[in-house]
């Protein structure tokens, strides 16, 4: 998919901050921040899984779409999110994990990255726990300008989350339907908060 803007300046000079989108910030104590950048109706559902993901230790960063509809124009490719509070919480975190929304009927998450050996930690307490790991040609968050690779180690992690997975976490994946989750909401979340280093 080719993004409607071509980076976030272009995206602020058009769209209203509080009306098309949002932004939120929330540092925390462990060095890892959990990045959600096609929050809200871009990609339903990432940013309760970041938000549920980051509480109570870890730094959150949510971009949120706002719009009644088309809010897949506020989408921002991985290695062109130049959004400055975004750039400024990567750098200043020890590593990234940015949660995605991606297409596919089945219930599997695409899990990516350079920070290897969390990559691979995280694949394997998935599949233990009866989620279905996959990778996909271009979802791999091996580029070094995604941001889930720009904190300080160089070296992050990226999840795609499906939609039929992200269905499946939800009532439903509209914004009244997201606010109640359930239970494989709850296990995935519980899975990756203990993989996740303290």
């Amino acid at each position: 998919m080719e993004d409607f803007y071509r980076d976030f300046g272009v995206l602020q000079a058009t769209e209203q901050e509080g009306v098309d989108y949002r932004i939120h910030t929330r540092r925390g104590e462990s060095g890892i921040a959990v990045m959600a950048l096609h929050g809200g109706d871009i990609e339903p559902g990432t940013s309760e899984v970041a938000s549920a993901l980051a509480s109570p230790l870890h730094s959150l960063y949510l971009f949120e779409g706002l719009k009644d509809r088309r809010n897949l124009q506020l989408h921002l490719a991985s290695t062109r999110f130049d959004e400055p509070r975004a750039l400024q919480l990567a750098q200043e975190s020890d590593w990234v994990m940015t949660i995605h929304g991606c297409s596919g009927k089945d219930a599997t998450i695409l899990v990516g990255g350079l920070h290897t050996p969390l990559v691979c930690r995280i694949r394997d307490s998935l599949s233990s726990a009866g989620f279905r790991v996959d990778t996909r040609s271009g979802l791999q968050g091996l580029n070094p300008q995604n941001l889930c690779n720009l904190g300080r180690s160089a070296g992050g992690v990226q999840l795609e989350l499906s939609s039929g997975l992200r269905r499946a976490m939800f009532l439903n994946l509209t914004r009244s339907g997201r606010r109640l989750t359930t239970a494989i909401f709850s296990r995935f979340v519980a899975v990756l908060t203990s993989t996740l280093p303290c």
